[in-house]
């Protein structure tokens, strides 16, 4: 009879290679959508439509996943998840019309739902001091997205771009039935079914939530939308191949994946607050650089006109979005602790409101990156829009938690004077 505790761990594990698998085939577009934008003919803003298709499903069906978790319970909702992809994968690399490719990547995108369902499922096999940890080592699937920019140009170089989705499709069937193989249940971390979804919902009302997924539109949902835009933007920017540019996109996207158990640890640390006032700090100092376009400066000197060029290189580019990644990977796994720490019994449901906004970032921006770089013609302008959103949560976040606290602790020195002077 297998302990609690190996149930514990065997569920994570699993969990998690499920989840790199999802998130393989959730982030696809990302290196296939290169060779069908060049035969279609797309432009930017179609690219990134196209690109962001599937993350809309992932994200609208992430609440009603979070509910359904929470009612029948992570293994059978994960698995059910899973089996329902494998058709709409396959049926990719028959597809030849632009809305072909739309319709089968807006079915292909409920795989991005399975973080809501494996995020309330795992947490709930560990007390409340290791949730983060665990909660950290599951969300470490977002690999999935390095992990196909490695071997997705392999398989497109080698054999054409069709042969990604149905190589894909029966990796997602067998890794299903490896999952149900060595997954747990236990009745015990399902919501009673007396409570009503008007109950679930009552979440919505509560504004640390909508706080919450601002924060998680940016450490996930940007990560989302540069992992699926990177590829093409060092393609377009520095004029590499596409094995070059997904082998330095992924440079952003594995950092992003495999140190988010090092957030969750981190979070269940020093607390879920000091951790994201400081990936957003780190964030907005990356986004600044990032930002400034490819620029030729020509100055009137003594000696004549004399011209400089300021602008990232390449690899001081990847350096920059290294780093960056660093801190979206902890930034996701610390947003998730503020929910254990204050939804401990409606993970699930507030899991799915957060990851819900964080996949809708992921959708929206890819889109908001294509228009700009049509309206604008400057590739940096991407940066430009993700500073501004960061900046905004860092002043949403001074004025409902940093300073609330500062103002409490000047009132507590005020007391203790007055208690000494009297």
């Amino acid at each position: 009879m297998p302990t609690q505790q190996y149930k514990a761990w065997s569920v994570v594990i699993a969990s998690t290679f499920a989840f790199t698998v999802c998130f393989m085939i959730w982030m696809m577009f990302a290196v296939i959508g290169i060779p069908i934008k060049e035969t279609l003919g797309l432009n930017e803003t179609e690219f990134g439509i196209l690109i962001a298709t599937p993350v809309l499903t992932g994200s609208l069906i992430r609440l009603p996943l979070g509910m359904w978790t929470d009612r029948f319970g992570g293994r059978i909702v994960f698995f059910v998840l899973m089996l329902s992809t494998v058709i709409p994968v396959w049926l990719i690399s028959y597809s030849t019309a632009y809305w072909h490719y739309l319709l089968t990547g807006l079915f292909v995108g409920v795989a991005g739902g399975s973080f809501t369902v494996g995020i309330a499922y795992c947490a709930r096999w560990f007390p409340k001091n290791r949730q983060g940890l665990a909660m950290g080592i599951f969300g470490a699937g977002n690999t999935g997205a390095a992990v196909t920019k490695l071997v997705a140009p392999v398989i497109v170089v080698a054999y054409g771009w069709a042969m990604v989705p149905q190589v894909y499709a029966v990796l997602m069937l067998v890794t299903a039935i490896l999952f149900w193989l060595f997954t747990f249940s236990d009745p015990a971390h399902k919501i009673a079914q007396t409570v009503t979804m008007r109950e679930q919902l009552s979440a919505l009302k509560d504004p640390k939530v909508w706080k919450y997924s601002q924060y998680y539109s940016i450490v996930f949902g940007g990560y989302v939308a540069l992992a699926l835009w990177m590829t093409k933007y060092y393609i377009s920017e520095y004029g590499f191949d596409l094995k070059t540019a997904a082998l330095l996109a992924a440079a952003f996207s594995i950092p992003g994946g495999v140190l988010r158990a090092m957030g969750g640890y981190y979070a269940d640390k020093f607390g879920a607050h000091t951790v994201t006032w400081w990936v957003l700090w780190v964030s907005l100092v990356c986004l600044f650089f990032l930002s400034y376009p490819q620029t030729q400066v020509s100055i009137l000197t003594v000696n004549g006109l004399q011209t400089f060029h300021v602008g990232l290189n390449a690899t001081m580019f990847t350096v920059i979005m290294f780093t960056m990644g660093i801190a979206f990977a902890i930034g996701k796994a610390s947003v998730f602790k503020y929910i254990s720490d204050d939804y401990p019994h409606n993970i699930g449901v507030i899991s799915g409101v957060v990851g819900l906004a964080g996949g809708l970032g992921g959708f929206l921006l890819p889109i908001m990156f294509g228009a700009l770089v049509d309206f604008t013609g400057i590739r940096s302008s991407a940066f430009m829009l993700m500073f501004g959103i960061v900046w905004v949560s860092l002043l949403w976040m001074y004025w409902t938690e940093v300073r609330p606290v500062k103002i409490g602790r000047h009132h507590e020195r005020q007391l203790a004077k007055q208690a000494v002077s009297s």
